[in-house]
Parts: structure tokens; C-alpha cells; sequence
């Protein structure tokens, strides 16, 4: 287990390295590195410079992508509530959904595309107000074959194919509670939605054609052995599970996150990482050592890089970021951890967005 403690992070300045084609997505083109949002400044008649940080070097970049107020600093009219591939979803007052590049630092800089979904149906003894994240089975909406999912804090999962005319949600309605605050993600694999249940015993699937819901049950492999002490700190976390797929070995991880809230402050810090990978039987087996691979969680769908595309990137490495923290594990360490974030600020758009194409 990776167990983060404190060490200061060293920030500068510099402009991003562009590189080779990265596995993560079948081209010949070069790639940016994979990035995060940080906000944006140098406001402008409710715009501002999109700042992003790269993830083979600290620095903080301010670009001359102009963006609205309302997708950094979320208001009573829109609220920022996901990202896949680099699209952003809102939910605006009128209920409607829609999916944006504004804050794609590889988009269109005068041209952002807004597409809006069709109107949400809410399933009898569900809501469709907070969602816990959005899913996408290609890199883009207006793809014709790509299906997004939204997952809905409490029983209800909905699918639609924005680019098909007259688009209307297919909606699912989930009986075992275990999966009521979960995440989906799209396994390219396996062409499925793929979503695990709390405490990673459980995932359920959805294939892009059909409505039913499979359940595959998973035996944890492998458990480090902690002492009496570190079972009660986990025990007494705060505790998420992710799904990600490595698109360049076909391997999928179990991620399973610790989080508390720091003495005396209300923001939550991660105190502990733990890594399962998953074979073809329902083995999810720990380790600490995902190869040259570098993860990278956040409120976007998760997803997974080879490190060697990106000069400067580091592997067998996680990188967390969310609203109050960012941090990074070294799984094969035990103090592995460099965090930025100490309560005093709190980040609006914690999206990580995935290399994507120079064009």
C-alpha cells in the first residue's frame, strides 16, 4: 500500500513539450502531453485565459484560449459536473446537458463546440439533478457511433448516441445500492460501460446494444498486510473506487482512494492508494508496479498513459487531483507522495484531460 505524506512541491515556468503519438489514442499524429485544468485569468468581459498545467513538468501555463466565467467558476445557471476526453459537461438551469471543448487546450480556440444532449427522463424514485460523472465511448460526441453515459448520484444510469437525429436517452434504473454513488467508465477492450461497486467486490457492465445490466463479482488478491493501526486509519477514511484501462496493453485497474478530512481544516487529504490489477477470472490482484504506466485520476474519466511517450514523465505513477488537493504516488515507495494544496484554495475545474492531437 502507498501510504502519502508531505514534501514540498518546487513550481516554475515553462512551455510544454510537444511529443510522439501516445497509445492512449490510435494516430499518427504527435500529442500534447496529458494536462489538468487549472482555472483561468487576464478576465476579460466574463473570459479568461485558460491555465493548464502539463504532466511531464510543474509549470502553469496561461494560453491564449479565451473561456467562460461560468465553465471555470460554476453559478446558479451552469454547473460543471464532468469530463471525458477533454469534453466538459454542464448542466444548466434549463435541465438541459451539454457537452463542450472550451477547456481543451487541443480544441478550437475561436470555435468551441457546444452540443447539447437530449432532456433528461428521471426514473421514478430517482433524481437527475446531481451527477457523479460522465462517460464517453470515443473521443468525441459528434462521432456517430459514440455513446455517452451519465451516472446519476443514486440508482439511475442513462445512455444516449448524441450524433444519431432525434437522440433520446435509454434509461437504467440500478436495484444494489452498492453502485449508487459510483463511477462509470467506457472499457475500449471490451466495448462496454464498465462501473465498480462500493468496496470493489462487485462491477457492473452495460454493452453499447443492450439495456441489461451484467454483475461480475471480484475477488481481491494479494491484500498487503497492515498493522493494526493503518487498518483503523483506513477504516476510518472516506473511500472511492475507479476503473481505468491502459488502451496500449489491455490491462484494466481497480483503484481503490482514502480520503479524510485534515485536523482543524475542511478539505479532505488523501492518505492512502491502493492499485489492483484485473484479470480475465475476477482476480483484482495488488501491486505496485503498473510497468511504464502513468494513471491519471481526477473528476474526469480516468485514464491511463505510457510514460515513455512523454519525455520527463515519470512511471508506475498515479496522479490524483480534485478540488482541494493535487498529489502524486510512486506506488513502489512508501512515502511516495508530493501534494500541493492545503485547504487554502480550492480548484473548480479538477479535470485531467488526455494527450491530444497537434494538429
Amino acid at each position: 500500500m502507498s501510504l502519502l505524506l508531505n514534501h514540498p512541491v518546487k513550481l516554475c515556468f515553462r512551455r510544454p513539450v510537444l511529443v510522439r503519438s501516445s497509445p492512449l489514442v490510435s494516430t499518427c499524429l504527435p500529442q500534447n502531453p496529458p494536462c489538468s485544468i487549472v482555472g483561468a485569468g487576464s478576465w476579460v468581459n466574463c473570459e479568461g485565459k485558460l491555465c493548464v498545467t502539463y504532466a511531464d513538468q510543474p509549470d502553469f501555463i496561461s494560453l491564449d484560449k479565451m473561456v467562460p466565467w461560468d465553465l471555470v467558476y460554476s453559478n446558479d445557471d451552469t454547473v460543471t459536473i464532468g469530463s471525458s476526453h477533454g469534453w466538459v459537461a454542464t448542466l444548466k438551469k434549463d435541465g438541459i446537458l451539454r457537452l463542450q471543448d472550451d477547456l481543451n487546450p487541443g480544441a478550437s480556440y475561436t470555435d468551441p463546440k457546444r452540443i447539447p444532449l437530449p432532456p433528461l427522463v428521471t426514473l421514478p424514485h430517482c433524481q437527475t439533478q446531481i451527477v457523479t460523472n460522465v462517460s464517453m465511448s470515443t473521443s468525441s460526441p459528434e462521432d456517430e457511433d459514440c455513446v455517452v453515459a451519465v451516472k446519476f448520484l443514486g440508482p439511475q444510469i442513462s445512455f444516449c448516441r448524441p450524433a444519431q437525429r432525434n437522440s433520446e436517452w435509454t434509461n437504467i434504473r440500478i436495484e444494489n445500492p452498492c453502485f449508487f454513488s459510483s463511477r462509470v467508465m467506457f472499457s475500449k477492450k471490451d466495448e462496454m460501460f464498465l462501473m465498480p461497486g462500493s468496496g470493489g467486490h462487485l462491477i457492473a457492465s452495460w454493452e453499447l446494444r443492450e439495456k441489461s445490466t451484467k454483475l461480475q463479482r471480484l475477488r481481491l488478491r494479494n491484500l498487503p498486510k497492515l498493522s493494526k493501526k493503518k487498518r483503523e486509519l483506513l477504516d476510518s477514511c472516506f473511500k472511492s473506487e475507479h476503473l481505468v484501462e491502459s488502451r496500449s496493453t489491455g490491462e484494466t485497474f481497480l483503484i481503490k482512494w482514502y480520503k479524510k478530512t485534515a485536523k482543524g481544516v475542511s478539505y479532505m487529504k488523501t492518505k492512502a492508494l491502493m492499485v489492483f490489477k484485473l484479470d480475465e477470472l475476477g482476480n483484482a490482484v495488488y501491486t505496485q508496479d503498473i510497468g511504464d504506466l502513468a494513471i491519471f485520476l481526477s473528476k474526469s474519466e480516468p485514464f491511463c498513459v505510457t510514460a515513455s511517450s512523454f519525455p520527463d514523465m515519470s512511471p508506475n505513477k498515479v496522479t490524483l487531483f480534485d478540488v482541494d488537493e493535487v498529489a502524486y504516488v510512486v506506488l513502489t515507495d512508501i512515502s511516495p507522495m508530493a501534494r500541493v494544496g492545503d485547504g487554502s484554495f480550492t480548484i473548480h475545474t479538477p479535470f485531467h484531460i488526455p494527450p491530444q492531437n497537434i494538429k
